[in-house]
């Protein structure tokens, strides 16, 4: 699948949007039919494992992501944070960056490869569309106050 990239401005200063958008529990409150488990003791850092469970009653799949890089962003330097998925039926990665903006506020990048491992290739231009609109509207959502 090809790799989903989504690009978000927002008035909240950098770290404020690191906040917000690495609080992985919010996530799942954002995601349709979702939910974030954490397996890991806080804080967040390299190692963190968490799963996102989608689905209804007993038809559900995991997401199962550990952080690989975590590189909060400093005064004039832009945040990361890359998670590697390590479940079954979802593999790929995911990648959040912040860049603080001269101007105050900062610069979102969402770069994601998402493989459904039971879909046909065939699928990969719906599934990468619908994946788009899923994390573009999580991505808004997150950096409410």
């Amino acid at each position: 699948m090809p790799v989903i990239r989504i690009v978000h401005r927002t008035s909240a200063p950098a770290a404020e949007a690191w906040s917000r958008l690495t609080d992985w529990e919010r996530h799942g409150a954002q995601v349709p039919l979702t939910r974030t488990i954490i397996e890991t003791a806080p804080p967040t850092r390299v190692g963190t494992i968490f799963t996102a469970r989608t689905g209804v009653g007993r038809i559900t799949f995991d997401d199962r992501m550990e952080v690989v890089v975590w590189r909060p962003p400093a005064a004039d330097s832009p945040g990361l944070v890359r998670l590697e998925k390590r479940g079954r039926p979802v593999t790929g990665w995911a990648e959040i960056e912040i860049r603080p903006l001269p101007t105050g506020g900062a610069e979102i990048h969402w770069r994601e490869d998402l493989r459904l491992r039971a879909l046909p290739r065939a699928l990969d231009p719906l599934v990468a569309k619908a994946a788009h609109l899923v994390f573009a509207r999580a991505l808004t959502r997150l950096l409410r106050t």
